[in-house]
């Protein structure tokens, strides 16, 4: 799907929603694009090329997205779940931790620079917005995607933060599996499986987000 307008969707999501809104998940990949933080600096794009650069709402400076990376937007009501900013970012980073611990790869969390490391290289970057009481962005997991443009950028505004990919570290998968596998984890660290029904809780069709 392509950035811009799925980010506008989820503003559009949030803006919109009440106290009776279900909470969404949103798996998707997009065509390459840098995204910049609303705070980033322009400095942390060393050598962006043809490849576009949208400055967006979220936490954060400088990411890539591509295809091959499964993007997971978190669409939910912090106050309903009596939920704080950390405790949904450690939620994200566990999820990705137990999903790939049973592909036998240790990983960890970071409190100075939020995301999914693997040996100090990056596997899984967090990103988000909190509005009205309620997130919006979430979690950008490298499964089979071309590393080479984390090369035009400081990764997450660090110099030299080395990236690493799910499928160069055990046996190939592609995003639709690594989605349907990291599912259960999201839904239990993030407290949503006895309160959603399923068909709430995940949007598998990506045209229903463009039409939204």
């Amino acid at each position: 799907m392509p950035y811009e307008p799925t980010w506008r969707a989820m503003q559009r999501f949030t803006d919109e929603r009440d106290g009776s809104t279900p909470d969404e998940i949103w798996f998707l990949e997009h065509p390459p694009v840098f995204t910049l933080g609303l705070n980033a600096s322009r400095e942390h794009l060393k050598s962006p090329g043809d490849i576009p650069v949208v400055q967006i709402d979220r936490g954060g400076q400088v990411t890539y997205h591509g295809p091959g990376q499964l993007v997971v937007y978190a669409l939910i009501d912090l106050r309903r779940h009596a939920l704080g900013v950390r405790q949904l970012v450690v939620a994200l980073e566990n999820a990705v931790i137990d999903y790939v611990r049973g592909l036998e790869v240790a990983a960890c969390g970071s409190r100075a620079a939020p995301g999914v490391y693997v040996e100090g290289a990056k596997l899984a970057s967090i990103g988000l917005r909190i509005r009205r009481g309620a997130s919006y962005h979430g979690l950008a997991f490298n499964v089979s995607l071309d590393l080479e443009p984390f090369e035009r950028i400081n990764v997450c505004g660090y110099p030299g933060l080395a990236v690493t990919r799910l499928n160069d570290l055990c046996d190939g998968r592609d995003v639709g599996t690594v989605a349907k596998g990291l599912e259960p984890h999201l839904l239990r660290h993030l407290g949503l499986g006895a309160w959603l029904p399923a068909h709430n809780v995940i949007s598998t069709d990506l045209q229903a987000v463009s039409s939204r």
